[in-house]
């Protein structure tokens, strides 16, 4: 490793040697002192610490404490604070609730071991540690690698992760008790969205799961409904009512459909029902969560409301019902008018609606647009729908449920 003495080279360190230094106790103390600081501020702050500390040093916690300043939405001030990151490691990984819900349900089932294919910055190795089942994590980054050796370490999981460097279409899992795979769905040109273009592809990841009695294999939330394998328990996540991934589960409820919410979990389970029917909207208009429309149980959460479509193509849940549900949010519907601009801001206007929130489902009018036409003032607020209606281009105003009068 390059000299970190303060008359030695300081401006070549290649990325791997830049991590090493990052975990010497110089560059630990380094770390620890920019916990908090202002990213506005870098330039004098490395102006300062560049005269007690080699330049490619501070460089380098530099640019660690900023990924772990944006890896704290993920997985939490304390570990985000200990932990090592890479720039596509903070994009990539998973958060921390999302993989804690799976490492929870692999130790329902028993599940002792696991190997961790494609394992990035350890993540999910952390999680699964923390549930108390061994982990093998693999990733053939050197870089990405080490960075899950590191935060193995630091968080205190090393007896139960083994960090491997290697390919993972070379690595014998058959003395695990389940496979989890992540396999890379980013390329030099953005997003993949053919599974078949994942590295490795789907189809190999699917051959590695079917070899083990358990497995998951986590795929973009956007896969077809089609291109679930046959056999495969398919789990759509949404964390914060953002959707986050979806989850192919072998070994656990053949083809069964579900939606997980987080914080919870709650978890929506499909009924095989029909489409629901479409009717005339009623005092309450239901927005079913992201997971529950990805994995296409908006029958399941109307048949929970007592409710039916506003359109067959819009996934607006409508019903004379108020029925607290954790898969949509309730609003409560006051006023239904064709799409007309002029309209829409007479009337908010007459109800002094200077607090205006504007969704779109079925609509190519962007909710900007809106605001900026409309010019919402005064001190009430109001919830804006622009939809379609059995066809028809509408608008529906109303407010959440929960802050709605008797």
């Amino acid at each position: 490793m390059p000299r970190l003495a303060h008359n030695g080279p300081v401006n070549d360190l290649d990325p791997l040697a830049a991590f090493a230094a990052l975990r010497t106790g110089e560059g630990g103390a380094l770390l620890a002192s920019l916990a908090s600081y202002d990213p506005a501020q870098e330039l004098s702050v490395a102006t300062r610490l560049r005269r007690d500390h080699p330049a490619a040093l501070v460089s380098a916690a530099l640019g660690q404490a900023r990924l772990r300043q944006r890896a704290v939405a993920k997985f939490g001030q304390d570990d985000a604070h200990r932990m090592f990151f890479t720039p596509n490691g903070v994009e990539q990984s998973t958060r921390r609730s999302v993989a804690e819900h799976r490492a929870a349900r692999f130790a329902a089932l028993g599940v002792r071991s696991v190997a961790d294919l494609c394992s990035g910055i350890g993540g999910d190795a952390i999680a699964l540690a923390r549930a108390g089942i061994a982990v093998l994590a693999v990733d053939r980054d050197p870089l990405t690698a080490e960075a899950a050796r590191a935060n193995a370490e630091a968080l205190g999981l090393s007896n139960l992760i083994e960090v491997r460097c290697a390919d993972v279409t070379d690595v014998d899992t058959s003395s695990y008790d389940a496979v989890f795979a992540d396999p890379a769905r980013r390329g030099g040109r953005g997003r993949i969205f053919d599974p078949e273009a994942y590295s490795p592809p789907l189809s190999w990841a699917v051959g590695a799961a079917r070899a083990r009695p358990h497995a998951a294999l986590k795929v973009a939330p956007g896969i077809p409904h089609e291109a679930v394998p046959e056999g495969a328990e398919a789990e759509w996540i949404s964390d914060g009512g953002d959707v986050k991934e979806a989850v192919l589960w072998f070994g656990t409820a053949p083809s069964a459909v579900r939606a997980t919410l987080l914080p919870g979990p709650h978890t929506l389970t499909g009924r095989g029902l029909p489409n629901p029917p479409v009717r005339p909207v009623g005092r309450y208009l239901y927005e079913p969560d992201g997971a529950a429309i990805r994995a296409h149980l908006v029958a399941e959460v109307a048949e929970d409301v007592s409710g039916g479509l506003v359109d067959e193509t819009i996934a607006y849940i409508t019903s004379d019902e108020l029925r607290p549900t954790p898969y949509a949010t309730a609003y409560e519907i006051s006023d239904e008018l064709p799409f007309n601009m002029k309209k829409l801001k007479a009337l908010l206007r007459e109800r002094e609606v200077g607090n205006l929130t504007v969704k779109k489902r079925g609509s190519a009018v962007e909710p900007e647009e809106v605001r900026r036409k409309v010019k919402p003032q005064g001190r009430n607020a109001a919830t804006v729908f622009l939809t379609r209606v059995a066809g028809a281009p509408t608008m529906l105003i109303g407010r959440p449920a929960q802050e709605a009068g008797p």
